[in-house]
């Protein structure tokens, strides 16, 4: 009777993962066979190993984990002064806050700081640096993406942290560990499992980036993203974009599982 009653609220979320997510999924592996004339091929695949492909894949790679590390980075000791602030929850909402702001329209933000007339070069003027070329810059891209994802990363190394028991850390410094010592051997590792859910957080989304390219980078950078943006809405080569997903899902499979729990 339990097993019944089990299965029928298992139901719902069976449901909506085959209609969410193994659906499209199945949709996207269905259009990689298919060129933009619509006949049957595999020269998809054969295409993403060319070199222009490959490029924007090691692209990809490469801005995502730069945008993963410089969140990292920053968000480490954000979540760590949090705990240790009085008011944490606060602060902690400060922080999620401007997530709860439309993608687009911080973007946009940003395209007017970092402008010619904006806010960033009114402050390089001030300081006698003069005015500079931030837009359309790789700077601007990893900069804007980072300060869009560190909230994805605040919130599980705050987690963890807060989740820590703190007798340990006591212990090791009344066993004569220093500071760094007592971060890297005790604090650091009990927060891995934080780390590792934020760096998954950023990572993924972040291979897939394409508006922030448009409009921040100007195109400077390319991306596996931009690549199925442009299939799909600029060339309507529906085969090539959906080829170029499929590896990007794989893609972000592995990360998920070398990066997992495996206790």
């Amino acid at each position: 009777m339990k097993s019944s009653v089990r299965n029928v609220y298992l139901f719902p979320y069976i449901l909506w993962i085959a209609l969410c997510v193994v659906a499209p999924i199945a949709l996207i592996v269905y259009d990689s066979f298919f060129d933009i004339e619509g006949h049957w091929t595999l020269e998809n695949y054969e295409k993403f190993f060319t070199p222009i492909y490959l490029k924007m894949a090691l692209s990809s790679f490469w801005y995502a984990f730069l945008i993963t590390i410089f969140s990292l980075i920053i968000a480490y000791p954000t979540a760590y002064l949090l705990t240790k602030t009085k008011h944490k929850q606060l602060w902690l909402l400060m922080i999620i806050l401007p997530t709860w702001v439309n993608l687009l329209l911080k973007v946009y933000a940003f395209l007017g700081i970092f402008g010619m007339f904006g806010l960033a070069n009114a402050i390089l003027e001030t300081v006698g640096i003069g005015t500079k070329q931030i837009l359309f810059t790789d700077f601007s891209f990893v900069f804007v993406s980072v300060y869009i994802f560190i909230p994805f990363m605040v919130l599980p190394i705050f987690n963890a942290l807060e989740e820590m028991n703190p007798s340990l850390v006591d212990a090791a410094r009344d066993l004569g560990a220093s500071g760094w010592t007592t971060f890297r051997r005790v604090v650091f590792p009990l927060t891995l499992d934080g780390v590792k859910a934020g760096c998954q957080a950023v990572f993924i989304p972040a291979l897939s980036l394409f508006m922030i390219t448009r409009l921040i980078a100007g195109n400077r950078v390319i991306t596996l993203g931009t690549a199925i943006e442009e299939h799909f809405l600029v060339t309507q080569d529906w085969g090539m974009g959906a080829t170029i997903a499929v590896f990007l899902i794989m893609i972000m499979a592995l990360v998920v599982i070398v990066t997992g729990n495996r206790r």
